[in-house]
């Protein structure tokens, strides 16, 4: 009998590196590939491009392999104690960095029956993750990018969601990742939130829909020009009725995932002032029609409509939330955002315990800007899918760049505001295709 070779992979991409392994692998034995699943690859880096049974034909075409199984997490533990491989093959840039971790447990499992770990040499040049970054750039269609927050809620247990209110804050929710040795994992943010707020602010306007659509259309595009992530559009109050039918219909034909649109009339004041000053709650009968002919107006499955809830903004607790949640559901939401201004989350908690005792799977949204002591995934055991950071890059711009502008003054020249600044060479290359 043949022994037995195990590989773990999960690329959407074949290349030379991943033949080098596998070929290493096919003179060891019989090669046996443990393909990572949608879900698996998703907790450690974005959803991948192909879905697992596409993959999985791939590589069952693909010679020298003689079969494909499931990995269904980054630790290979359970796979290897089923098959007990002989070898396990791997290329050796595993040995530092984030996944040094699973390589260590990799080789303590082997050692239960004497399997012995063989590393081949790294492919230089040639990584999946690059490979797919340009492919998902050629693939940018306003069809591809409007699924994927759909995609993102059946693949993943919540979402990560960033503020981004230009391009180069698009570049910076796009780019940005945290990488954690202990878990092996990899954490980036998985969707933008194109706020009214911020979007306002960064024109220096007041935040009372005075930015019409056309100008968040504008910046839309701008962030769509430079990021690939799924968008999610906050449509303050959706406006009139018949205004509101024709703009998600102009929102989902540029590839927006979602809009989000709040359970208030009049002029607009922004939640965070609570009850200090006046909150007119829409009528709920009123409120659900706006979202029923908004999605009477959709072409496709993929745009999203969520539902504000501003009952506790307003003081009416959480018996008029769960009324109207259910009127909304009712109307054809894809799903609630309950916001709060109560700094110890406790209302929020108490509604979400109400909610999930009739609505199991429907999509909660929380922007836990006023409670932001707790964690996504202690908001996520509250009952949340998507959180959203909503104002935090400008937040912390805003005092970065007076401080830059105040030491120019103090001091007559720029120089003591070098500490503070990019060098000119780091902007130049900031931007792709700057260089």
């Amino acid at each position: 009998m043949n022994k037995k070779v195990y590989i773990a992979m999960s690329a959407d991409f074949i290349h030379d590196g991943h033949m080098n392994v596998i070929e290493e692998g096919a003179k060891y034995g019989d090669v046996i590939i443990g393909l990572l699943t949608d879900e698996a690859i998703a907790t450690y880096k974005r959803v991948p491009l192909l879905n697992y049974e596409t993959r999985k034909r791939i590589f069952e075409n693909i010679k020298n392999v003689k079969e494909v199984v499931k990995q269904e997490t980054l630790d290979y533990t359970e796979n290897l104690r089923s098959i007990k491989p002989d070898y396990v093959i791997h290329g050796d840039d595993w040995q530092k960095g984030i996944q040094s971790t699973i390589r260590e447990k990799v080789i303590e499992v082997l050692s239960e029956w004497g399997g012995k770990l063989i590393e081949v040499p790294y492919t230089m040049g040639h990584t999946s993750t690059n490979l797919e970054e340009e492919y998902r750039s050629l693939t940018n269609t306003p069809d591809n990018r409007r699924s994927k927050l759909k995609k993102l809620l059946k693949l993943k247990p919540y979402i990560s969601v960033m503020e981004a209110s230009n391009g180069l804050t698009g570049l910076i929710v796009e780019h940005a990742k945290e990488e954690n040795i202990t878990t092996s994992r990899t954490k980036e943010f998985d969707a933008m939130w194109v706020s009214s707020l911020c979007d306002s602010t960064f024109k220096g306007k007041p935040d009372i829909e005075l930015v019409d659509l056309t100008s968040r259309i504008n910046t839309i595009n701008e962030i769509m020009e430079v990021t690939t992530k799924p968008i999610i559009l906050d449509g303050d109050t959706g406006g009139k009725i018949e205004h509101f039918a024709y703009n998600v219909k102009t929102l989902e034909r540029l590839g927006v995932s979602a809009i989000i649109i709040e359970d208030k009339t009049g002029l607009k004041k922004n939640s965070l002032f609570g009850t200090e000053v006046k909150q007119t709650l829409d009528d709920p009968d009123n409120f659900a029609a706006k979202i029923r002919a908004g999605k009477a107006a959709l072409a496709t499955r993929d745009f999203m409509i969520f539902a504000r809830l501003e009952s506790l903004i307003a003081g009416k607790g959480i018996d008029d939330a769960l009324m109207r949640a259910d009127k909304y559901l009712e109307a054809g939401a894809d799903g609630i955002m309950i916001h709060s201004k109560e700094k110890d989350g406790q209302e929020i908690k108490d509604f979400l315990k109400q909610f999930r005792k009739k609505y199991k799977a429907v999509p909660v949204i929380l922007v836990p800007t006023s409670y932001n002591q707790y964690t996504e995934e202690e908001l996520h055991e509250w009952g949340a899918d998507i959180i959203i950071h909503a104002n935090h890059l400008l937040r912390s711009a805003y005092p970065a760049m007076m401080k830059t502008a105040k030491t120019i003054l103090k001091n007559g020249r720029s120089k003591e505001a070098d500490e503070y600044c990019m060098s000119i060479k780091e902007i130049l290359t900031l931007i792709p295709g700057g260089k």
